[in-house]
C-alpha cells in the first residue's frame, strides 16, 4: 500500500526531483560583490531550475563572504521557491514551546513559507522593524533565511541589514576583552501583549514571562569562523553574571556601534527578488510604508545549530 505525500516540504522536492532540465552552472551565473558594507547580486540564475554542486558551493562560499545574497527577477510558485532554499539548509522548525512568527497558524506550527505581507493571512503589518536576528531567543536560532518578493509598495518598505563581524573587528580592544566569554540571554517578544512595555534590559524587577537560552555575544560563525556581535537593537536582553546597571550600559553602548551606517545595506525591494540572508552574521530592519499599500514577500527560514 503506498503512502501518498503530505506535507508542502516533501511534495515541492518530489516536483522537483521530477525536472528534466539539465543542472545550472557556475559559468552562467555572475556573482557581483555590492558596493556596500556587505552583500553580492547574484545574475543569471534561475531558481527554478537545478543547480548545479559547483554552483551551490560558489552560492555559500558567498554567503561566508558577503553575508547576503541578492538574486534577480525570479518567478516561483511556493513549491519552486521552498525548493529551491533547500540547497543551502534544512527548513527551520522551532521547538513547539518557542513561539515564533507565524507560529499559531496550523495549530502554533509555523508554516515553511510564511507570508511577510500586510494583507489577509500575513505578518508584521506596515509599521517600521527596528534592527534585529530573526529567532535569537530559541534554543537554536535559525541559520539564515530567503525573502521573495511579491508585491512591493510604490514608497517604503525597504529593508537594511546590518554586518556584525565588521561591527565586532571595529571594536576596541578593551572592549573586545571585555565582552569576550560573555553570555546573553534574549528573552521572547512574542511572549508579551501587543501593547504591553517591552522591556530593552531585563532588570531583577522584571519577571521573565518564559525561560531564557544563553548564547555568547560574541559569536563564532559556524563555517566561516568570523567572530560576530550578536546583539540585536531592541530587544528584551539580559546578559548572565553581570550587574543589571553595567549590563544595561554595556549592551546600550554596543547598540549604538552596532547601527552604524558605516555597516549597513539598504536593499530597494522589486518584484521578483530573493534576498538571501545570513542570520548568525547580520541584523536587518523594515522602514515603514503606507498602510494602504500592499507588499508581499514569502520567507523560508534555515535550521541553525546551536551557538558557540
Amino acid at each position: 500500500m503506498s503512502h501518498p505525500l503530505t506535507t508542502q516540504l516533501s511534495l515541492a522536492l518530489q516536483r522537483a526531483h521530477r525536472q528534466t532540465q539539465l543542472p545550472q552552472t557556475l559559468s552562467e551565473v555572475t556573482i557581483r560583490p555590492l558596493d556596500a558594507a556587505l552583500g553580492a547580486e547574484i545574475t543569471g540564475l534561475d531558481a527554478n531550475r537545478p543547480l548545479s554542486p559547483a554552483l551551490v558551493r560558489a552560492l555559500k562560499k558567498a554567503l561566508d563572504d558577503h553575508h547576503i545574497l541578492v538574486f534577480k527577477q525570479q518567478q516561483l510558485s511556493d513549491e519552486a521557491f521552498l525548493a529551491f532554499t533547500t540547497y543551502f539548509g534544512s527548513v527551520f522548525r522551532p521547538p513547539e514551546d518557542v513561539p515564533v512568527l507565524a507560529s499559531a497558524a496550523n495549530d502554533g506550527v509555523p508554516p515553511d513559507v510564511v507570508p511577510v505581507a500586510n494583507v489577509e493571512g500575513g505578518y508584521t503589518g506596515n509599521g517600521e522593524l527596528h534592527p534585529h536576528i530573526d529567532h535569537q531567543w530559541t534554543p537554536l536560532p535559525s541559520a539564515g533565511s530567503l525573502l521573495y518578493a511579491l508585491e512591493v509598495p510604490s514608497v517604503g518598505g525597504d529593508t537594511s541589514w546590518y554586518n556584525l563581524n565588521a561591527a565586532y573587528e571595529a571594536l576596541d580592544a578593551d572592549t573586545k576583552a571585555k565582552i569576550d566569554g560573555l553570555q546573553l540571554i534574549t528573552y521572547n517578544p512574542f511572549l508579551r501583549q501587543k501593547g504591553q512595555v517591552r522591556p530593552q534590559y531585563r532588570t531583577p524587577d522584571i519577571e521573565p514571562l518564559g525561560p531564557g537560552f544563553p548564547h555568547p555575544l560574541v559569536r563564532t560563525h559556524p563555517s566561516s569562523g568570523k567572530p560576530l556581535l550578536f546583539l540585536s537593537a531592541r530587544s528584551e536582553v539580559e546578559v548572565v553574571g553581570v550587574a543589571a546597571e553595567e549590563g544595561a550600559a554595556l549592551i546600550a553602548r554596543l547598540r549604538e556601534h552596532v547601527t552604524q551606517e558605516r555597516f549597513r545595506y539598504e536593499h530597494k525591494w522589486q518584484v521578483g527578488d530573493i534576498v538571501y540572508w545570513d542570520n548568525q552574521a547580520t541584523l536587518h530592519s523594515r522602514a515603514a510604508f503606507a498602510e494602504t499599500e500592499r507588499r508581499v514577500l514569502k520567507r523560508v527560514s534555515l535550521a541553525g545549530s546551536r551557538p558557540f
